[in-house]
C-alpha cells in the first residue's frame, strides 16, 4: 500500500450490538492500514459501548440521521482531516474487510474515482432476493442506457471513494438519502470514473435491514425513480476541481 495516503473506513451503525464487534475486529486485522470511524446513528442498544471497548473513533449522533447523512458525516470527517480515500462498510457483518483490499487497490491502479465492490459482475455465490434483483436490473439498464456505462451492482454501499469524490459529497445536497443508482447516475453525468471489482458478500446475521418489510422497498423505488428522472432532465453537469 501506499504509505502517504491516508485511508478512511467509514461505517454507519444503527443498533448493531450484535455484529458491530466483529465487524471491527476483522478490520482490524485484515486492513490494518486504514482507519477506522464508526458513525453511531443514535443507536438505542450497545453500539457505542461496544465500538469504544474495541479502541475505534466514535461519532455519536444526537439524533437518527439515517443512512446517508450517517455516511456523509463521516465523508465530512475525512474532507477536514484529509484523508486520500474513504471506504464505505456496512456495520451489519454483510462486507467482508479483505474484499475492502480489493477495491482500495483498483483506485490505485486504474486511478478510479469510485469503486463499487459488485455481487453480481461475477457469480461470487451471492444468494440476492428475487425483487432485489429485478430491481438491480432495472437500475443496470437505466445506466446503460443513459450513461451507456455497464455497473452490474448500482445498489451496493461496498465504495471506496477518492479525494475529489470525499470532497463532492461533503457539500450540502450533493449526498441523497438513497445514494444508490441515482448517484451513480449523477456522477458518471458529472465525468467521474467509475469502476467495478467483484467481491464476496455474505448475508446479515443479526438485526434488522433498513429495506425490511413491504412498505419500504416500495418507497425506496418511488423515491430512487423520481432522483433518477430529475438527474436525467437536467443533463450533464461538469465535474468539479
Amino acid at each position: 500500500m501506499k504509505k502517504s495516503n491516508k485511508v478512511l473506513i467509514v461505517i454507519p451503525a444503527y443498533n448493531e450490538e450484535e455484529n458491530i464487534g466483529k465487524v471491527l475486529k476483522e478490520l482490524k486485522s485484515d486492513v490494518s492500514f486504514a482507519d477506522i470511524l464508526v458513525i453511531n446513528d443514535c443507536s438505542k442498544d450497545k453500539t457505542a459501548e461496544i465500538v469504544k471497548k474495541a479502541g475505534v473513533k466514535c461519532i455519536n449522533n444526537v439524533f437518527n440521521m439515517r443512512y446517508a447523512m450517517a455516511i456523509q458525516t463521516g465523508i465530512k470527517y475525512a474532507a477536514l482531516n484529509d484523508y486520500d480515500y474513504v471506504i464505505q462498510f456496512d456495520a451489519d457483518g454483510q462486507h467482508i474487510a479483505k474484499e475492502a483490499k480489493k477495491l482500495y487497490e483498483h483506485a490505485l491502479k486504474t486511478d478510479a474515482d469510485i469503486v463499487i465492490g459488485s455481487r453480481y459482475l461475477k457469480d461470487m455465490g451471492y444468494p440476492c432476493p428475487v425483487f432485489r434483483r429485478i430491481g438491480t436490473k432495472i437500475f443496470e439498464f437505466l445506466i446503460k442506457l443513459f450513461c451507456h456505462k455497464h455497473i452490474a451492482d448500482p445498489l451496493s454501499g461496498f465504495q471506496c471513494l477518492n479525494r475529489q469524490v470525499i470532497l463532492h459529497y461533503s457539500k450540502m445536497g450533493n449526498y441523497p438519502e438513497y445514494p444508490d443508482a441515482n448517484l451513480v447516475i449523477e456522477m458518471l453525468m458529472r465525468g467521474y470514473k467509475i469502476e467495478e471489482v467483484p467481491v464476496r458478500m455474505r448475508l446479515r446475521e443479526a438485526g434488522e435491514s433498513m429495506h425490511g418489510g413491504i412498505i419500504k422497498p416500495i418507497k425506496y423505488m418511488i423515491d430512487m425513480f423520481y432522483s433518477i428522472f430529475f438527474i436525467i432532465i437536467q443533463g450533464p453537469k461538469r465535474k468539479e476541481r
